[in-house]
Parts: C-alpha cells; structure tokens; sequence
C-alpha cells in the first residue's frame, strides 16, 4: 500500500498517542520528515505482514537515545541526505549476512521511529512491513515481542550520529546490547541508529504486531474526524482501541532528568475523577500508572496521556506543571504480553528496568479496579 500524505498525517496522530509518550514527537519531527521526503519524491510503502515471502529476509530497526535528543530537525534532514545512519546501519546487516534486505519492520509505533523506518524503506527501493515490535513504544531493545519468539536481538549494529560503528555480536543478558548503544550513541552526538532481530518471512508472521501502521492511521483518521464534527476524540480513541479512561487531571509535578540517554521522570496528577494521589512513572515512555502508590496499569499495558482538546498524544518531554491531561488505557497486544510472560521476557519486561524491582507485572484488567 502506498500512503498518501494524508495517510502518513493521519499515521502521525495515530502513532502520537500509541507511542505513549516516547518513540519521537510527530509534530516537531514526525510531520517535517514526511514533508521532506514527499518533497523529494520518496513516497512510504507497507506490505501486509501475510504477503511477506517465507524466505524474505527482514531486519528490525530504528534509532535511539533520549528523547530530548532530536533538536534542530531541518539541519538532521539536510544532513540526512548525504549521510543516513539508519541507512549505513542496514548496509552493514546486509554485509554480516551476505543477504539482502526484502523489507524492514519498524522496532517500535513513534513519530520518529516509525517514520525514520519508512524513509528508509523508500530511500532503498524496498517496502516496510505494515506492522511492528510492539503496538506502542519502548524505552529498551529488548522490550520488544520477538524475544519471546526466539529472534535474537544481536548481532546488533549500531551508527552514532557522529560517526562511531559499533557491532553488538552477542550478549549475556537481555538488556546489554541495548545498554553498550545506548552507551556509544549518548557519547557521540546524543543518538545513533540500529539494525537488529534478523528474521525470515515465515518468522515475522508469528511474532510481529501485525497491521499496526494501517491501525495508526485508521486511528489518526478517526480523530481527526471527530475534532472536525465536535465530537469527543477520547472516545474515538477508546472506539478503535478499547481499553479504558483512567483520569483526567492537571499535571502538578514532573520530577526527573535525563540520564544515560534516557528521559527518567515522575509525573504528579491531580485527578478530578480520584481520591488519592495519581503518578505515573516514565522512562522515556509512559511505563507504570500508580494510584496512592500502587500499581493501576503496568508495561506492555499502554499508558497513553491525551491533549484534552484535541485528544492527541503528548509527549513525556513536553509534560509541564498545570498542564491538562487526560490518562487512558489499553491492554497491550496479546503477542506483546506473550513475549513478557516467556523467562526471557519476564527479564526483559521487568518492572526493574524502569526503577521499581518490588513489583510484578499484572494485566490492567486484573488490577484496574483498584482506581476507584
């Protein structure tokens, strides 16, 4: 399917909300990468996951960093076009395999991770998989569905935005290989792209989250939608996505810092619907909403916090104090959750990669009842 401009904005909304709060910001990177690339004549593809060869061969990819790393985007695009790390990232898989690269499938829904893979895809003369890791966004590498599935993550490699190549050949424990990139990329220009999860055909259709870009747009379309007929765009949101409104409330606090490539930060509301406190946890994405300090919804559940005008998803680095919000949620992809529950994924999913090692993971639907 070849997207029309329409349909990567519509894409942009949709992934906006479901990157819950991470993956890039739409608006100010997201938007300005579609234009310029539309501009050059490259128009973005995707292939249903179920008309993908057996054989094909695909990587997984995308770039990293934190999230108040993509400044200055007019300057990264021009740049971009004499030399693209994603781009020198896939040429050096190609390189470790001897194959050749049939399509790519993004790591993760985000305004720039999504858009990055599909700029790509059209800069190569190849198509990119209408589908994803996750259904959302993801703080590491490894919180991904495909190690649940049995595609290794290495080799990884990885092009920082100044220059550096390093190759992730093998790792000892599941998040490593996320934390030397994220280490090398942090040291030299703040970011950097990777390749990884090399995969056949018949593979991705077992483990990837299928049809997630056409989902972003389906999405996208219906808010936009609503906001045009005065409808509430929340409910369009829950419409498409099920799950459920947690809270609506004003922002009193966002506590943290960027640390070691990531946003760390804790997010206060104060809910109109709740007694209580209402928290949520973020590391660079929306990872754990809390109420009196315990556990509502937890990741892979998504998390996503709502521009209450328009509905659109905000980005955890834009957060304020006295900002309004609405909180939504919605139970992660059942291939997502499948991955966590393996003993690879439950290293990799765990509550201690984002800070807090006395909880486990729970379903939101099995804690949910906790917020009133």
């Amino acid at each position: 399917m070849k997207l029309s401009k329409e349909n990567t904005y519509d894409m942009l909304t949709g992934v906006g909300i479901l990157g819950t709060g991470g993956g890039g910001d739409p608006v100010s990177f997201g938007k300005p990468m579609v234009d310029w690339d539309y501009s050059k004549g490259r128009v973005y593809e995707t292939t249903p996951p179920e008309d993908i060869k057996d054989d094909a061969f695909i990587v997984c990819g995308g770039y990293m960093g934190s999230v108040q790393a993509f400044k200055s985007v007019s300057d990264m695009l021009e740049a971009w076009e004499t030399r693209y790390e994603l781009h020198e990232a896939m040429k050096i898989s190609e390189k470790i395999t001897g194959k050749k690269v049939d399509h790519l499938v993004p790591f993760e829904l985000g305004g720039t991770n999504t858009t990055v893979m599909l700029s790509l895809a059209a800069r190569a003369g190849i198509t990119t998989v209408d589908g994803d890791g996750l259904g959302r966004s993801a703080p590491e590498t490894q919180m991904i569905t495909f190690v649940g599935y049995g595609i290794d993550l290495c080799p990884m490699p990885v092009v920082s935005k100044n220059g550096s190549i390093i190759i992730v050949e093998k790792t000892t424990s599941p998040a490593l290989a996320d934390e030397i990139g994220r280490f090398a990329v942090v040291n030299d220009g703040g970011a950097g792209a990777n390749n990884h999860y090399y995969q056949t055909g018949a593979q991705l259709k077992k483990a990837v989250i299928p049809n997630s870009i056409s989902k972003s747009i389906e999405l996208g379309a219906a808010i936009r939608d609503a906001n045009e007929n005065k409808k509430n765009p929340i409910d369009a949101f829950l419409d498409i996505m099920g799950g459920q409104e947690l809270t609506q409330g004003k922002i009193e606090e966002v506590k943290g810092e960027d640390r070691a490539g990531h946003w760390h930060v804790l997010v206060h509301i104060k809910p109109e619907n709740l007694k209580g406190h209402f928290e949520v946890v973020v590391k660079n994405e929306y990872m754990m909403a809390m109420c009196d300090s315990k556990p509502v919804v937890m990741f892979p559940d998504l998390i996503c916090l709502h521009n209450p005008d328009n509905g659109h998803g905000l980005m955890s680095a834009s957060l304020k104090k006295g900002m309004d919000v609405v909180v939504t949620a919605v139970p992660a992809h059942e291939r997502l959750r499948y991955a966590g529950s393996t003993e690879i994924g439950r290293k990799a999913f765990s509550p201690e990669r984002y800070g807090h090692p006395e909880f486990e993971y729970k379903p939101m639907e099995e804690i949910i009842g906790r917020l009133h």
